[in-house]
């Protein structure tokens, strides 16, 4: 750890000694610092109203596409390293959740919905944490928000922890563009990196109406080899789309934008690894590719008028997203017996959102709304076997090799209305009050024509011969319900014109959760946990103070929250031992203090430090022995998030020749390790699971180099300088062989951009 933290060093100093003898010799003028970036200044529109950053009372992170770009965050892990108080648990391509502020009871959320609410647009794409999870191309974007604590009031029930926009760019009335990037690099010495990106912007009619296409293309060799499959560097990414947006605004009142994209994201296996099967933990096992592959299509219509005193906008979106869930189970018993999940998953999304938003002068600001969000998953299980393994033991009777066959449906509708209304004193001192009432629904379905097999148990038992083959019959589940209100209130105070403070209580909680096998006893053990019929609403208050603003006349930025959560009928997920079925259920409480910062530092002309970060103690507070058992949680247990994680950024901008302007860069971003689940065996009080693991603390260093000559722009970088392979995700269920997920090895590469 000494040597890393040495080396890092090291090449933070080589990167800025030039900057550091330039520090000495000027005396710096604001203006001047070209490569500083001011976050403060960026408008956001997290208050469903356009706000500069530095009056939104939130803690908020943005980021626009050049900063995005300069960094080369392309997915949702680079943008977990630059947002304090954030994480991303990620086992693999498809299959990550953001955890935000320690409220994370593990990485996999499992039959739960998430903690942080993630948006494309108006587009909610966040689901359970045993779902398929598009990892959305972050190209040609306007810009992404991470607001951090619960935003119930405006974004829903799905946003307990947070919610992450990633906003798209719309076209320019005005001005052709045409933009283009593309990134080369090489991975471990062997595995290829390619990306290509394009964006062209044509104005059909100028000032009213204007076309922008995006078109992107990923292909990356992975660096995990399948000792099962054969297949070395089996976890490539293949990843593929493009979006085409119309905006048009015949006159200066209205404007529509009608927008269509596609995605389709496909690794071709798990980056998960068995660091028991190889000490370089670069290897995993199953019998057949993991797949976690996903395909978006979306549609969205926008209209906007402008009444004087009032913005109504109007949101339309239609999606359909398809998705692939197959993984080998087969460690669930050790190897024993061929035992693994196929299932194809497909979403049907309509969500509807009208706002109004006040725009008339005087002390009171508003924002009336009303949303509706519908949506349908089909999921087709097949839990197969394998034919050789059929054979072998005189196993038939069944079609093919899927022993347990069944097709099930859910619906889900939500209805809210909501709205926030603000007063101001002046221009130094404002009140703002949100509320949000909503009603959800949840109802499961089970489809004719599936069946189920006795092939567990006589495979387990070694009992060969043909099988017995039972239908599976139709069946309607109970329906979940609930309505309720979500509330925020907030003071803010500007000392001076520069520095905005303020106090703020929200809340927010998770929609009930009704699980699919509710009712059922264990075919293995008749004596085990029978499953509950689901877990209700949790509950959680947030109470936040912070202050963000410019100090030292232009050299200091900084932001910094404080807060106090209080969370309790907290969702968790329970597995039953026997079979591992998994189901939801609700346990005590959990309080969660911690502080969040982010700070740039203007030292010299060209220079900029870049500091982010959050403190963190979480824990469980409140559980009862049954409580207790059911979960495998214990009393004043941490929750899945680490105490401390940051990140250091150092950059300076200096001029070549001319035209021709330079930048270096390197950052080092820690993360302290964190418990991967519960410490005991849900079901058995006081036993210590065995599946109980920790992450590692890592620390992974990257730099950058880059020139702008006129319209083009070249960057060399290396990721993960030092090549950590520490572990960043633990698995909490012992389905399969790989629980582990790392950092991606040391990668370096060149990007090249230009604009016309």
């Amino acid at each position: 750890m000494k040597g890393r933290l040495l080396a890092a060093a090291s090449t933070a100093a080589f990167f800025l000694s030039p900057a550091a003898a330039f520090a000495q010799a000027t005396d710096p003028e604001p203006e001047e610092h070209v490569g500083a970036i001011d976050r403060n200044s960026i408008i956001v529109t997290s208050t469903r109203r356009e706000v500069e950053l530095q009056d939104v009372p939130l803690s908020i992170t943005a980021f626009q596409q050049e900063d995005l770009t300069e960094m080369g965050v392309v997915g949702y892990e680079g943008l977990a390293h630059e947002t304090p108080g954030v994480v991303i648990n990620k086992p693999t391509a498809n299959f990550n959740n953001f955890s935000a502020r320690g409220l994370a009871i593990n990485g996999y959320n499992a039959n739960l919905q998430s903690t942080v609410a993630i948006y494309i647009d108006e587009l909610p794409i966040s689901a359970n944490g045993n779902s398929t999870i598009l990892d959305p191309s972050l190209f040609d974007v306007e810009r992404v928000e991470f607001l951090r604590g619960p935003q119930g009031t405006l974004f829903g029930s799905g946003s307990l922890a947070g919610a992450l926009r990633i906003i798209t760019r719309s076209p320019d009335l005005y001005n052709f563009e045409a933009n283009g990037l593309v990134d080369f690099g090489l991975t471990t010495g062997d595995s290829f990196r390619q990306r290509y990106n394009a964006v062209v912007n044509v104005p059909i009619a100028e000032g009213t109406a204007a076309l922008r296409a995006v078109g992107f293309y990923r292909h990356e060799e992975g660096w995990v080899d399948n000792l099962g499959t054969g297949v070395e560097n089996s976890n490539t990414l293949e990843n593929f789309g493009g979006r085409a947006t119309l905006l048009i605004e015949p006159t200066e009142r209205l404007s529509a934008k009608f927008m269509v994209s596609y995605e389709q994201s496909n690794p071709e296996d798990s980056s998960l690894i068995n660091p028991d099967r190889d000490p370089d933990r670069e290897t995993r096992f199953s019998d057949r590719p993991d797949l976690f592959q996903g395909e978006l299509l979306t549609g969205n219509a926008t209209i906007t008028y402008d009444f004087d005193f009032a913005e109504l906008t109007s949101s339309t979106t239609l999606s359909r997203y398809d998705a692939l869930f197959y993984v080998d189970l087969a460690a669930t018993f050790g190897q024993a017996i061929p035992f693994a999940l196929d299932a194809d998953a497909y979403d049907d999304l309509f969500v509807e959102e009208v706002r109004l938003a006040s725009t008339h002068d005087g002390p009171v600001e508003w924002v009336l709304g009303g949303f509706y969000f519908y949506k349908r998953r089909d999921v087709d299980f097949d839990y197969r076997s394998s034919p050789e393994f059929l054979a072998a033991h005189g196993m038939t009777g069944l079609p093919d090799e899927y022993y347990l066959s069944f097709r099930s449906y859910s619906v889900s509708r939500e209805l809210a209305a909501f709205g926030e209304l603000t007063y101001r004193f002046g221009d130094n001192f404002w009140l703002t009050g949100g509320l949000r009432y909503g009603s959800v629904e949840v109802q499961g379905f089970t489809e004719e024509g599936g069946y189920d097999s006795n092939y567990l148990t006589n495979a387990l038992f070694g009992i060969d011969g043909p099988l017995t083959v039972t239908p599976v019959a139709a069946a309607v589940g109970e329906k979940a319900k609930g309505s309720k209100a979500s509330f925020k209130l907030s003071a803010s105070y500007k000392p001076t014109d520069d520095i905005t403070t303020y106090a703020t209580v929200s809340t927010g909680f998770r929609t009930p959760i009704v699980n699919a096998r509710a009712g059922q006893a264990s075919a293995l053990d008749p004596n085990d946990i029978i499953i509950p019929d689901g877990a209700g609403s949790d509950k959680l208050t947030n109470y936040e103070l912070g202050i963000k603003g410019e100090f030292l006349d232009g050299h200091l930025f900084a932001n910094l929250a404080a807060y106090r959560i209080d969370w309790s009928n907290i969702q968790v997920q329970a597995n039953r031992v026997s079979d591992s079925v998994q189901f939801a259920t609700n346990i005590g409480a959990a309080v969660s203090k911690g502080l969040e910062f982010e700070i740039t530092a203007l030292p010299a002309t060209g220079l900029s430090l870049t500091f982010t970060g959050s403190l963190n103690d979480s824990e469980v507070s409140e559980l009862s022995p049954a409580e207790a058992a059911i979960s495998g949680a214990t009393l004043g247990a941490q929750l899945a998030f680490p105490e401390f994680q940051g990140t250091v950024r150092a950059r300076y901008d200096f001029n070549l020749e001319g035209s021709t302007d330079a930048w270096i860069t390197a950052s080092l971003t820690h993360v302290g390790d964190f418990p991967g689940m519960f410490e005991n065996v849900p079901g058995q009080p006081g036993v210590v699971n065995p599946l109980f693991a920790r992450t590692e603390s890592f620390e992974t260093v990257n730099a950058a180099a880059g020139v702008v000559m006129d319209d083009v722009n070249i960057t060399l970088y290396v990721e993960n300088l030092f090549n950590d392979h520490s572990i960043t995700y633990v698995h909490p269920e012992a389905f399969i062989d790989g629980r582990f997920g790392t950092l991606r090895p040391r990668t370096v590469g060149v990007r090249i951009g230009t604009s016309f």
